[in-house]
């Protein structure tokens, strides 16, 4: 028997019990692995993007957004950064993104591993935990195929997404069994495949662009910077961004994306591709892209618009220059669909925000029943705001807890 028991050792789960450990309380993390904070160590490349400088709801998405809103408080924000203070972490900030100053992830794991252990939390590793009951008022933990109890639970076992650290989506059974509602869910921040038909041609090429991405047809957003493509379709941070519209949808809607692979023209193309031309009159189209594009892209490009590399661009017609030119500005591709969970960095959808107190992270429905982390519906761009959602329900579900044995 123990007052408090955490079902996961991730970024939620050591900083509840980091919070829910008092003097006179026992608080035990039960983890999967044979480490804790696992998935962690990958974030950032390594570096661990743990914080941004801005926080607003458009950063997220959730069927309960204006309960994102309260959540992501500018009380809470202080709360956190107050936190790793705490603990020794400095801040390294760049373009708005928190790293440690050491630009490592194992900094921050290290410093919450130790902050944990020093207040007498027992972390227990290599603990698979696979059923979970109320009885009377205990909550009884089956664990190794043995049965532990507590007064206070708390789930913490992260999403679907990246499975090979531990996050199957259990907790989600878990917490159906007390009926809480599950919102759909899917992969998100994740590649997005395309039947294009020069993938295999453009493969391995890295370019800075605007993206748009059109639902039937009709516009729904914008991202930009360094998009990856692939033999399968697109890949990079500004895909990722877009890619919760694409998972939650392919299934009943057309995606297509539009790439500007030329952002710094930001006057109307076809007069600065007049004026680019009449600076390099001797050179052919293919010459003349050069200055612009991956040689890749440019056989696409003139492959696409269906126009020979060795013209010149004054030979063009008007029609051919607008052809060109449209591509150049607004390459379109049809989006047939995503990677799965495997290559993932989160999932969208999860327990539902309205059934948890977003105060505590406690359970509307069970009482002394905490959900914390990636399981619940409110998935963030990248940038540290998924991190940030799993500090913050940490925090305020350990207070809650700990407060109970002051």
């Amino acid at each position: 028997m123990c007052d408090v028991i955490i079902i996961g050792a991730g970024a939620s789960g050591i900083v509840s019990s980091i919070f829910a450990k008092k003097s006179n309380n026992k608080v035990i993390v039960l983890e999967r692995n044979d480490k804790s904070l696992k998935k962690l160590l990958m974030t950032g490349n390594g570096r661990c993007n743990y914080m941004n400088e801005e926080y607003n709801t458009s950063k997220y998405h959730s069927d309960d957004i204006d309960i994102v809103d309260k959540i992501i408080s500018s009380n809470n924000i202080e709360m956190v950064k107050e936190f790793f203070d705490s603990i020794g972490v400095i801040p390294k900030i760049k373009n708005g993104y928190y790293y440690p100053y050491s630009n490592q992830a194992v900094t921050i794991k290290n410093m919450l591993e130790e902050k944990a252990i020093s207040l007498g939390v027992e972390i227990k590793y290599n603990s698979l935990v696979t059923d979970i009951n109320k009885v009377n008022d205990k909550f009884e933990v089956i664990c190794n195929d043995e049965k532990m109890y507590c007064d206070n639970l708390v789930i913490a076992t992260g999403s679907k997404a990246y499975p090979i650290t531990g996050s199957d989506g259990l907790g989600y059974n878990f917490l159906s069994k007390f009926n809480h509602t599950i919102v759909d869910v899917v992969p998100s921040l994740v590649q997005l495949t395309s039947d294009f038909k020069y993938l295999k041609l453009w493969d391995g090429v890295r370019s800075d662009v605007v993206l748009e991405l059109f639902e039937d047809d009709k516009y729904i957003a914008t991202e930009s910077g360094e998009i990856q493509l692939t033999n399968y379709g697109v890949s990079g941070i500004c895909v990722f961004n877009l890619s919760h519209y694409v998972t939650r949808g392919i299934k009943n809607h057309k995606y297509t994306i539009s790439i500007n692979f030329v952002p710094f023209i930001d006057t109307l193309i076809t007069p600065w591709m007049d004026n680019y031309s009449k600076k390099n009159i001797n050179k052919n189209l293919y010459q003349l892209l050069e200055g612009l594009l991956n040689t890749k892209l440019i056989d696409i490009i003139l492959k696409v618009s269906n126009i020979d590399g060795n013209r010149y661009y004054n030979d063009l017609s008007n029609d051919e220059k607008l052809v060109l030119c449209k591509n150049l500005k607004g390459l379109k591709i049809n989006i047939i669909g995503h990677k799965d969970f495997d290559n993932s960095q989160i999932c969208s959808g999860g327990v539902k925000l309205s059934e948890i107190d977003y105060n505590t992270f406690e359970s509307k429905l069970v009482s002394n029943l905490y959900i914390t982390g990636e399981l619940l519906d409110m998935n963030g761009v990248c940038g540290g705001y998924n991190l940030t959602t799993c500090w913050i329900s940490g925090i305020l579900s350990g207070q809650s807890i700990g407060d109970k044995y002051d």
